[in-house]
């Protein structure tokens, strides 16, 4: 008899380990992209996306659904079937976006499930190699000799990168008009082309661009410089004391895939990137990769909610 009750107190504990273990996508998964080809979004997610497929058994299919500030995609991600087939890869400004947009389409934390952080990384201050500064100061002194006739690209309305903008104007006491694009991509296409006077960039799009010549880089927005360019400075030691923004990309799945699900999602994750072939790549791209369990990236993700919102108060930020 006690084998018996042993067997029936173990026997659900069994089929839970088997089926933890033996969940496989049945078909191609798909990371939507919430952002335009060629951004810093896109960059990361395909080179994140380039080793899950040998734990997971299929591909990892990239879906640029870009508009709206990250809007449509993300809206995307969260009605989609909470089966393990869909992810949603999303930058710092997922957790800015509740305190610029008041009525989004979804609840940022209550319709997703945290799958685990990628990275880390730094924004980099960008401007066009011919513009009439080669230093932060020099910049800031040029901006102020110009009122309002500076412009600089944002990547959405209430993001990191309209945020670091709007510190930089705020710390160095200059005015700068923001010009709204829908992805990296199309910014860095107009600063080259002389539209737009600069960007705060992610590393991961402009990066060859900088190694180039095409572009110069005047400092990162984090408080150390980053190893993908080491030899820029921070925007702090440059010349602006205190300022600092950093950034960071993780996975999500639907709110009620099963935590089995992410479970698998989030060591695959973290299998593809930690090979040393990932990192560097991720590195080049400016991200130092840093996977994380589901809890801590959520936590991270509500923790920046609220920090995002008092920023947001003070820069007086309010959707368009």
């Amino acid at each position: 008899m006690n084998t018996i009750k042993k067997v029936l107190v173990l026997f659900p504990i069994f089929i839970l380990s088997c089926s933890t273990w033996a969940w496989m996508p049945s078909r191609p998964v798909r990371m939507i992209v919430p952002f335009p080809p060629s951004g810093a979004v896109d960059v990361i997610g395909r080179i994140t996306a380039t080793r899950m497929p040998e734990r997971l058994g299929q591909q990892v299919v990239i879906d640029n659904r870009g508009g709206a500030n990250a809007i449509i995609g993300t809206e995307i991600a969260a009605k989609s079937a909470p089966d393990g087939h869909t992810m949603l890869i999303v930058p710092i400004g997922h957790s800015i976006s509740p305190s610029v947009n008041k009525k989004l389409p979804y609840d940022t934390l209550r319709d997703f499930s945290a799958i685990g952080l990628i990275g880390s990384s730094a924004y980099v201050l960008v401007i066009q190699q011919s513009f009439p500064a080669k230093t932060v100061p020099e910049f800031i002194s040029y901006a102020k000799s110009k009122p309002g006739q500076l412009n600089y690209a944002i990547t959405g309305h209430g993001n990191a990168t309209h945020l670091a903008g709007e510190l930089f104007k705020t710390l160095s006491k200059i005015d700068m008009v923001y010009v709204n694009y829908k992805g990296g991509g199309p910014a860095l296409t107009d600063l080259l082309g002389g539209q737009i006077s600069a960007f705060f960039a992610g590393v991961a799009s402009s990066n060859a661009l900088i190694k180039s010549g095409k572009l110069r880089a005047l400092g990162v927005t984090t408080s150390k410089r980053t190893p993908a360019l080491p030899d820029v400075p921070t925007i702090s030691e440059a010349g602006l004391p205190g300022y600092e923004l950093d950034g960071w990309y993780g996975l999500l799945a639907p709110a009620s895939t099963p935590l089995h699900i992410i479970d698998k999602l989030n060591k695959d994750l973290a299998f593809a990137i930690s090979s040393p072939e990932i990192k560097d790549r991720l590195l080049s791209a400016g991200l130092e990769a840093k996977p994380s369990s589901p809890s801590e990236f959520q936590a991270r993700i509500a923790k920046d909610i609220k920090r995002w919102s008092e920023i947001v108060k003070i820069a007086k930020i309010e959707a368009e």
